[in-house]
């Protein structure tokens, strides 16, 4: 049985991030693995075995308070820029789909820009074409089965 060559497809070149774009996007992947859940779970069970070790002083649940909190404080900057980065890139996706989709009304695109009255009037807007277009499905789906019964 002769093999298959599979080609390989050539991924273009990332282009340069700055390097908070980076750390951010690496500590956000790091922060959401499975191994990191774990050692952060077997800290703070290390930190409350060594309890009776140092009395429950006031030192001892001060490295907790403080640990926790300065790295929650930094997280917080990390995800949040990671997600924004996301958001814009999913956006730019989406944008280039109604665009490229000549049936849909390019105002949509610009969508993240209205105001909460125009997104609102939009959505009603869409939610009534959504309902229409069921109603449209059903009926037709009744009649091919009513048409399937006749026969």
């Amino acid at each position: 049985m002769a093999r298959r060559r599979i080609r390989s497809v050539k991924v273009p070149r990332q282009p340069r991030q700055g390097w908070f774009a980076y750390l951010a996007g690496k500590a956000a992947h790091f922060a959401g693995r499975a191994a990191t859940f774990f050692l952060a779970a077997a800290l703070v069970i290390i930190w409350g075995l060594t309890g009776p070790l140092f009395d429950f002083s006031d030192t001892w649940q001060l490295v907790i308070n403080t640990s926790t909190t300065i790295v929650t404080f930094l997280m917080v900057f990390l995800i949040q820029n990671t997600q924004n980065r996301d958001t814009i890139a999913l956006q730019v996706k989406l944008d280039a789909l109604i665009f490229a989709n000549h049936g849909t009304a390019n105002r949509l695109a610009a969508a993240e820009l209205m105001s909460d009255r125009e997104l609102e009037h939009l959505h009603d807007e869409y939610s009534k074409r959504a309902a229409h277009m069921l109603a449209t499905l059903e009926r037709h789906r009744s009649s091919t089965k009513s048409k399937r019964r006749k026969t």
